[in-house]
């Protein structure tokens, strides 16, 4: 076994392209992919509309490269996952591998493909089957693929095993004796078990420990650097992200908004939605502990992906948007090299639409929580002149509403009010002047 994968490994890793992955060959290409749900409803179930899960949405990926893909629950992150894997038919789009067209492909036709790519599902629980034994669980591939590994399939699943970090002597235990983070280590060994050129990891570590999500992400990397895989890593976490991918596509409400490399999307996002995200990261500075930092507060929900505004589907909840952004959708567009933004009026880049000044009344609405174009100068000030004026709320208080507290002089004093957290909320319910507005609140 030794001497096969000494053979195998270096033939891939010969691809790869970790620091300069755009020079590298193109694996996966995906172009207009769509998925639409129907909606049903009566007695003969026709179909009154459709769930745009994902719509519309362009993209690569490069041997031995790792693109991330970020964005809030419900934009069609895990079902663009499902839908490269074949796990799902497309509406629309097509998906191509090592330059074979597999969008529409069969079930037959696809059996051998499934070699070459596979999956692993976000829940640790519900993907391994209870009544089957670790052994069964990591060897179905073999079995399924006709595959007859050397030394027999009992001493392959226990390599696979050792490979992940987990004991081999448990063969023959059950997925309920693992915790969490070994059954989501168990997936992840069935999903390596045929050595496949790309990986799909829906969230694979937001249903573990944050203990355990290291561990699992350091594995993850390890394993690409020893058998040269591909990675499609969909995750909530930006922090997990940016440690593991080079390339990152931001999505919102089944579209891209942005698809940059992992250094230029974090210095200077461009896509305001981008930077709204990049606002919400935390920074482990003990140094920064209590100094108040810009941090985006968008209004509104999402809007319902059955009927899309619109234009820019963010522009119901964009601080820049005009008319255009209501009327014309913007393509997504290379405005530098490897930075593709689907945006009129971008981020720390020229003006696209530099005719367009007329802000929206959303947008007049958005910015008030928003610091757009003030210069730190400025923001240091505001932030001086609210600690002055708001000496009696405690330190916690006082750097919960530190996002709110640099926007602008009005700010401090809707946002004390609106946004306050629900902790605060209970810390003064005791205090006479406040006690209507908290309990109003509450309700």
């Amino acid at each position: 076994m030794s001497d096969e994968k000494a053979v195998k490994i270096p033939a891939q890793t010969d691809t790869l392209t970790k620091d300069g992955a755009a020079d590298g060959e193109v694996l996966l290409r995906v172009k207009g992919l769509q998925k639409h749900f129907p909606i049903r409803k009566g007695l003969l179930q026709r179909q009154t509309g459709a769930v745009r899960a994902v719509d519309g949405i362009d993209f690569e990926v490069r041997k031995g490269e790792t693109l991330g893909v970020v964005g809030e629950s419900g934009c069609g992150k895990s079902t663009m996952g499902r839908l490269i894997t074949r796990l799902l038919e497309p509406t629309g789009g097509s998906v191509e591998f090592e330059g074979r067209d597999i969008t529409h492909l069969g079930v037959g036709q696809m059996r051998p493909m499934r070699r070459d790519v596979q999956m692993i599902f976000q829940d640790p629980y519900s993907s391994l089957n209870p009544r089957h034994t670790i052994g069964t669980i990591v060897g179905a591939p073999f079995k399924l693929q006709g595959v007859a590994p050397e030394g027999g399939i009992k001493k392959e699943v226990q390599r696979l095993l050792s490979v992940v970090g987990l004991n081999p002597e448990h063969y023959n235990r059950y997925p309920h004796e693992f915790s969490g983070g070994q059954r989501q280590r168990i997936g992840i060994a069935r999903a390596l078990a045929l050595n496949p050129k790309l990986v799909v990891a829906d969230e694979p570590v937001s249903a573990l420990d944050v203990s355990i999500q290291a561990q699992v992400v350091n594995l993850l990397d390890d394993l690409q650097e020893e058998l040269g895989l591909t990675y499609v890593i969909i995750a909530h976490d930006l922090s997990v992200v940016r440690h593991v991918s080079d390339r990152i596509a931001v999505m919102y409400l089944g579209k891209i908004v942005e698809l940059a490399d992992r250094e230029s999307l974090y210095t200077a996002p461009m896509h305001p939605y981008t930077k709204a995200l990049m606002s919400a990261v935390p920074i482990p500075d003990p140094k920064r502990r209590g100094v108040k930092s810009e941090r985006i507060l968008l209004r509104g929900d999402v809007p319902s992906p059955i009927a899309p505004p619109s234009g820019c589907r963010f522009h119901t909840r964009c601080w820049k948007a005009t008319e255009i952004c209501r009327t014309t959708e913007p393509p997504l567009a290379e405005l530098k090299p490897g930075q593709r933004v689907a945006c009129h009026h971008p981020e720390n880049f020229e003006d696209q639409q530099p005719q367009d000044t007329v802000l929206l009344t959303v947008a007049k609405e958005a910015a008030e929580l928003v610091p757009v174009g003030v210069s730190e100068a400025v923001a240091a000030e505001a932030v001086t002149s609210e600690a002055a004026a708001s000496e009696e709320p405690s330190e916690a208080a006082t750097s919960a509403d530190a996002p709110e507290a640099a926007t602008s002089d009005e700010a401090p004093e809707a946002t004390s009010s609106e946004e306050a957290p629900a902790e605060e909320a209970a810390a003064e319910a005791t205090s006479e002047e406040t006690s209507g507005q908290n309990s109003a609140d509450d309700k």
